[in-house]
């Protein structure tokens, strides 16, 4: 009886009309709120476009209702940013949810596994096809390094507290990982839990009218049917939403979108750091006329978790690698220890604006790396470390070193253009989309994979820069 009302108020929050897919998913998920085994799991996978967030967004909505205590959580700010409007619901990051207590040393910081204090709580995280698990060997900063086994660990040690998963298998894993471990049911189950696991495959929405959700439906199939031997072929004809983009119009469509839906809700997805770098260049350079090297209006995106600049603030823990920042003045600039820096101001869009007096190293603005590599962190290092060098207890120069502003500047890029990696988890109304030169050599499950995540990150136009006449139908 419990099962049906349940099921009745999921459907009431639903906006659509349940198909038979759905409807089976909905009575297993309600089976599982309502199961007396504290060790189970929930594993909801679907595509795009298949009403995974609408089902999602229904359940919140209800277990708010009746008092149900829910987190919502996912692994980057921009996820946790877009699962909160989704969800109607504020939505943290994994990492600020189950880490605690920085312990400084070798010149890094040093987190350990919070205490779960939740009691029956259902823990849901979006987005779960980037969490990752690798590093166990080597243990990391956060915790033992590896994010999957934190999660559960954390999550299962508060009282009657359950885990719900919720990802995209056409997504791309985690760096330096074939699949996405916490989207398999087999090494969740390793963990010690019994995991209903459902999948959604039905499209439903738009896509009649969507030509994104048209052509990433049509990626998916091929992900699903190993069928990796041509290059895959747009559609366009018949859809408003997707378009081809020679190079020569380039720079009059992304003014149009920034004049249009904001900078904030456009983005350059690119398949390298450099190419990254050049669209960069030349959008500050051609667009926005920007002649300094950081400007005022400036958007960034932090390229290193930092943790030096929130030590006094109770609602930010660490700003976190991906998190988008905009300057909003710029100091002064300077030279010192052979890189340079720039005192700002800064604010971020993804946490109400919250607003920052910070050092930045300029260093990290032009290069083809994500961030500084080790060998530059060590010079770094090293040559700060040598300020210090008249204090003859190594824990007081280690003191020393995590109070110094310029060790700890905030390693950032320009943030109009970025690789698909750091955009997966945001979602922007514009996207234009630059697969650079392609190979056959290219023709992986990580190159559709890539295109998959890189076009469903478009919520409402897509833009296909120079791309290939052999891959449009």
């Amino acid at each position: 009886m419990i099962n049906d009302f349940f099921v009745k108020q999921i459907k009431k929050h639903f906006l659509y009309q349940f198909t038979s897919e759905q409807e089976q998913i909905v009575d297993i998920l309600v089976n599982f709120l309502l199961s007396k085994d504290s060790e189970v799991a929930f594993l909801l996978k679907g595509y795009a476009g298949t009403g995974k967030t609408s089902i999602i967004g229904a359940l919140v909505k209800v277990l708010d209702e009746l008092k149900q205590k829910i987190v919502l959580l996912a692994p980057t700010g921009r996820a946790a940013k877009v699962f909160s409007h989704h969800a109607g619901h504020t939505a943290y990051t994994i990492h600020k949810k189950i880490y605690r207590q920085r312990v400084f040393s070798n010149g890094m910081d040093n987190f350990f596994l919070n205490d779960n204090l939740h009691k029956h709580t259902l823990f849901l995280v979006d987005e779960a096809s980037m969490i990752s698990n690798n590093g166990c060997s080597g243990g990391g900063i956060f915790g033992s390094g590896c994010l999957l086994d934190d999660l559960v660990r954390y999550v299962y040690s508060g009282e009657g507290c359950r885990l719900l998963l919720i990802g995209d298998t056409a997504q791309l894993p985690p760096v330096s990982e074939d699949e996405s471990p916490a989207l398999s049911s087999l090494i969740l189950e390793g963990y010690g839990l019994k995991v209903s696991e459902c999948s959604l495959t039905q499209v439903v929405r738009q896509i009649d009218s969507s030509g994104i959700l048209f052509n990433a439906t049509r990626l998916r199939y091929k992900l699903t049917t190993e069928d990796f031997l041509d290059f895959p072929k747009f559609r366009l004809i018949g859809f408003s939403d997707i378009c081809r983009m020679p190079g020569n119009e380039l720079i009059e469509a992304l003014s149009t979108s920034y004049s249009h839906v904001g900078m904030d809700e456009t983005m350059v997805i690119c398949r390298s750091n450099k190419r990254a770098n050049l669209y960069n260049k030349g959008i500050r350079d051609t667009i926005l006329y920007r002649e300094e090297e950081l400007s005022s209006g400036d958007w960034l995106m932090i390229a290193k978790n930092n943790y030096h600049w929130t030590e006094d603030n109770k609602e930010v823990d660490f700003i976190a690698n991906g998190d988008i920042a905009v300057v909003r003045r710029v100091h002064r600039t300077r030279e010192m220890y052979g890189f340079r820096f720039a005192d700002v101001t800064i604010s971020f869009p993804d946490y109400s604006d919250w607003e920052l007096d910070a050092t930045i190293l300029l260093d990290t603005l032009h290069s083809d790396y994500p961030a500084l590599s080790k060998e530059q962190n060590d010079r770094l290092f090293t040559t700060i470390l040598e300020d210090y060098v008249d204090l003859p207890r190594k824990i007081d120069r280690m003191k020393k070193m995590k109070a110094d502003s310029h060790y700890n500047a905030l390693q950032v890029k320009y943030a109009y253009a970025v690789t698909c990696h750091k955009a997966q988890g945001g979602q922007w109304k514009h996207i234009y989309l630059d697969q650079g030169y392609v190979t056959e050599e290219m023709l992986t499950p990580n190159y559709f994979k890539w295109l998959y995540t890189a076009i469903t990150r478009a919520t409402e136009k897509l833009y296909l820069v120079n791309w290939p006449k052999e891959q449009i139908e």
